[in-house]
């Protein structure tokens, strides 16, 4: 008989959510998935971090640490503010020629006896008012273009108003001592100069900024490219060192390569520490050349871009040193420096002079009781008025005018002699340079010749090594001497980057050659 229950085929499918008995086997199974997506998705995580992180970090390129000093470096910001100072001085030895106008407005009282016994006593009341314009000229006249009245009343008149007016010009005007543009114009000449010595002045510390800002960078990438160096040297020693462990354990050396290899280990360890430590410093102080002010002990370090090699360049001796001459700051303030010895001695020369001055005035006056008729007197020029005189001085020793013009003289013979040094330096300095150029592309050759020459060596010494016919001395040496030959190669990188800096520094074509300008 047939059986009216479904068969497995056909039954309907549970709608129990109870969980199936499951048995030990498919439960640790279970849980090893779970674990293992955890750590998919854990490291999933992990890498979106890294990458953030290194988008977040943008790479600081030769050309941005430059800028960035440019626009927040402390010392430039200092710097920027002389030229500034030196215009306003400018400015305020000009305003010595503005004429200026004066307002006087007096009142006084004079009171003196006339006799003893009775005692009476004479009053005088004085009042004065003048309007005037004034002032200096280049050539050392002063001049005063004035309105003036007076009113004296008292005992004497019964205290009746007596107008006294006058109006016109009066001049002083110097013919020896402060006579001439030399004397009079001399601390504006000596202002101008040191307007051009702060400008001078401050592109010499923009280009010091600048050149410092190229070589920090190049020593930040050295020390990073010595810690990669320390690092590898001790991943061959510890290479090595699992190397001697293994034959070690066979018998093929004994315990003491073993000891020699672990202590050579332990030592390089010192070494990328030490470079680890020197690049974190040269890290702070491109930092504070593009104007950061933290330097935390523990934070990351700057992204750099790498720098290619020195790009080759033509020395032409001759024509750089007079590129020097033209372009060097500390030049041209030599040159200025004699400029302004000679304003000095101009003024120091004119003041050895006697005083001799001639004054005078002309216009018109007016005298009435009505201060209105006084005051037309003088509009209508009813009366001329005028005066001229010298007023003479001569010291009797003239000590001090010799005593300055002789110490202005010296200084301006110091000034030339001081200009004919620094030309001489200057020369020094670019043939210096420029054999160093030289140098450095010639080291840069010998170096990866002899890193070719050592990665060989190692690699010959390794495979005696493992043939069992060299020791491990022999191999330790191979690697430092590869290590040695890799840090030359390193150095010497920089240093031709650093000798192409240096030599744009003492030509004074480092801005030029950036594409920068000083405002």
């Amino acid at each position: 008989m047939a059986s009216a229950r479904p068969s497995p085929s056909r039954r309907p499918a549970a709608v129990s959510t109870a969980p199936r008995p499951r048995g030990p086997a498919v439960a640790a199974t279970a849980a090893r998935r779970t674990r293992s997506a955890r750590r998919v998705i854990l490291a999933l995580g992990l890498v979106t971090l890294a990458f953030g992180a290194r988008a977040a970090a943008a790479v600081l390129t030769l050309d941005d640490a430059v800028r960035a000093a440019l626009q927040k470096n402390q010392t430039l910001k200092v710097s920027a503010f002389s030229p500034e100072i030196a215009r306003a001085n400018v400015l305020a030895e000009y305003g010595r020629f503005d004429p200026a106008l004066t307002f006087r407005r007096t009142y006084g009282e004079t009171e003196s006896a006339v006799t003893r016994a009775p005692l009476v006593n004479s009053l005088v009341q004085t009042d004065d008012a003048a309007l005037a314009l004034g002032g200096l000229t280049p050539w050392g006249l002063s001049y005063s273009l004035a309105a003036t009245a007076e009113n004296q009343r008292g005992t004497f008149n019964r205290f009746s108003d007596r107008y006294v007016t006058f109006g016109g010009v009066t001049v002083t005007q110097p013919l020896l001592r402060g006579f001439g543009f030399g004397a009079n114009l001399a601390a504006l000449r000596i202002a101008k100069a040191d307007r051009s010595l702060a400008d001078w002045q401050h592109r010499q510390t923009v280009i010091d900024t600048v050149t410092g800002v190229v070589l920090a960078y190049n020593s930040a990438l050295q020390a990073r490219e010595n810690v990669r160096i320390a690092r590898l040297s001790r991943d061959l020693t510890a290479q090595l060192v699992a190397q001697n462990e293994t034959r070690n354990r066979i018998g093929q050396i004994s315990d003491a390569d073993v000891l020699q290899a672990r202590a050579r280990l332990a030592g390089r360890e010192e070494a990328v520490l030490i470079a680890q430590r020197n690049a974190a410093d040269l890290d702070h102080r491109l930092r504070q050349l593009i104007g950061e002010t933290s330097f935390p002990l523990d934070g990351a370090a700057l992204e750099l871009e790498p720098l290619p090699p020195a790009v080759p360049l033509t020395v032409d001796a001759a024509a750089d040193l007079k590129r020097a001459y033209a372009l060097r700051p500390d030049f041209q303030a030599a040159r200025l420096g004699i400029v302004r010895r000679q304003a000095t001695q101009a003024l120091a020369q004119n003041q050895l002079l006697p005083r001799v001055d001639f004054v005078g005035s002309y216009g018109y006056g007016g005298d009435d009781p009505d201060f209105g008729t006084a005051r037309r007197q003088v509009r209508d020029r009813d009366s001329r008025a005028y005066s001229a005189g010298l007023v003479v001085s001569v010291p009797l020793t003239f000590a001090e005018g010799r005593g300055r013009a002789r110490a202005a003289k010296l200084a301006v013979r110091q000034a030339e002699a001081d200009l004919v040094r620094t030309e001489q330096d200057i020369a020094v300095d670019v043939a210096a340079a420029a054999g160093q150029i030289e140098t450095t592309r010639l080291r840069v050759e010998a170096t990866r010749r002899a890193l070719d020459l050592a990665q060989q060596s190692l690699e010959a010494e390794q495979k005696k090594f493992t043939a069992g016919t060299s020791s491990t001395f022999l191999v330790l040496q191979a690697q430092e001497i590869l290590a040695g030959a890799q840090s030359s190669l390193a150095r010497a990188l920089a240093d031709e980057r650093r000798a192409r800096a240096a030599y744009e520094r003492e030509l004074g074509t480092t801005l030029e050659a950036r594409g920068l300008k000083v405002e």
